[in-house]
């Protein structure tokens, strides 16, 4: 198994307005993307387990033709608010870094 930040070429995460934040994957080749793509690692539910959100809520985007996975799912507290970590959502790939990939 390889960590996700060694399978892939480059992640970042962003706010995707006050309620929601956007994570995207990039990879190298159409072989890197099947395997994020495929592995239950990055499967709605362990997402929703990692991000501590409702897995019915998490939305994933593939996109092969750029080798692309795109995720979002909504933010556990809003944009700005006294205790919002994080109001840009720049940080929010870093716990799935080190998340196992098959």
């Amino acid at each position: 198994m390889a960590k996700l930040g060694d399978v892939a070429k480059y992640i970042r995460s962003k706010s995707a307005g006050p309620f929601w934040v956007t994570i995207d994957i990039f990879c190298d080749d159409a072989a890197s993307f099947d395997r994020i793509v495929r592995s239950p690692a990055l499967a709605p539910r362990a997402i929703a387990s990692l991000f501590g959100v409702s897995e019915n809520m998490v939305r994933q985007f593939p996109l092969p033709g750029i080798n692309v996975l795109k995720m979002s799912f909504p933010r556990r507290a809003v944009q700005g608010a006294p205790h919002d970590v994080d109001s840009h959502a720049g940080q929010y790939f870093v716990p799935l870094l080190s998340v196992d990939i098959e």
